[in-house]
């Protein structure tokens, strides 16, 4: 099995997966422009959202142009500006400023139509307490407003207080049964400042009792992907924590997450659980 776990490296604006194990659905691109750069590009197996992270860039989606996208700074400064651009279409991106960009794709048949999705249109919900150590922020850029308008591709962005755990209580997403959907994961990683790092578990759990376990260190940059097992994790005290987020469901698009056995004590315990799982349905 290749290593779930990418640590950063100059990726020269290639594909850091696509469609590779153990996420043969999921693609997932960060790419880099100078201003006057354009980076072409077009897939015809996945349909794909990109996200302006950092600067302003003119998105054109098979001659439909989405003009002066990404309204930020940087990650830390505000809610995402993106266009979803459907599958199989010849996307341009011409870079305005220094722009910074992340392409999520999904395995799919389906033909939907480009449109982009604004700062105001990113759906929120904060979930957990800095009393609970469990403290993160998600911004929803494509979740429940993509029914009907796209696959089964879900993307968002975690904030995660310093010193503060998310995809907690442990859950999974695995299997496609009464209560639990089967949908891979990614994690890209940013860390403020930048020297920061965190912790990603992952762990498999047969009858309750745990069967294996990979702990590892996470760095600004890095990237962690599963289809299978629990996955929480954590940040050090002292930094914050980014993690860009892809889903992709194998079977549909909402998703529903099984809480470990061992900790349904907490569910209650930290707040916003509930609204966290009405938010990916």
């Amino acid at each position: 099995m290749p290593s779930r776990h990418i640590p950063a490296f100059d990726h020269a604006n290639k594909p850091i997966l696509d469609a590779d194990a153990p996420v043969d659905a999921t693609y997932f691109r960060l790419v880099s422009l100078a201003a006057g750069q354009v980076d072409e590009f077009l897939l015809e197996a996945f349909e794909c959202l990109v996200v302006v992270m950092s600067g302003t860039a003119d998105i054109t989606v098979s001659g439909e142009r989405f003009a002066a996208v990404g309204q930020r700074a940087d990650i830390w400064s505000g809610n995402a500006d993106s266009v979803y651009c459907g599958r199989n279409r010849l996307v341009a991106v011409a870079a305005l400023t220094r722009v910074e960009l992340a392409v999520a794709g999904c395995r799919s048949t389906a033909d939907y139509p480009a449109f982009r999705i604004r700062p105001d249109e990113v759906d929120c919900v904060d979930v957990g307490s800095n009393e609970t150590k469990s403290r993160r922020r998600i911004f929803h850029i494509l979740g429940r407003n993509g029914a009907g308008r796209s696959g089964n591709l879900l993307v968002s962005e975690l904030y995660c207080d310093e010193g503060c755990w998310s995809g907690y209580p442990p859950h999974k997403h695995d299997t496609d049964r009464e209560g639990e959907t089967a949908h891979e994961e990614v994690y890209h990683y940013r860390f403020n400042p930048p020297g920061g790092f965190g912790a990603q578990l992952w762990f498999e759990s047969i009858q309750g009792r745990i069967v294996e376990s990979r702990p590892v260190m996470t760095r600004d940059g890095d990237t962690f992907c599963f289809d299978t097992g629990y996955h929480p994790t954590v940040t050090s005290p002292g930094h914050a924590e980014y993690i860009f987020t892809i889903l992709v469901g194998k079977s549909q698009r909402p998703l529903l997450q099984h809480f470990h056995e061992d900790h349904l004590h907490l569910m209650d315990k930290i707040p916003g659980i509930a609204a966290m799982r009405d938010k990916f349905k």
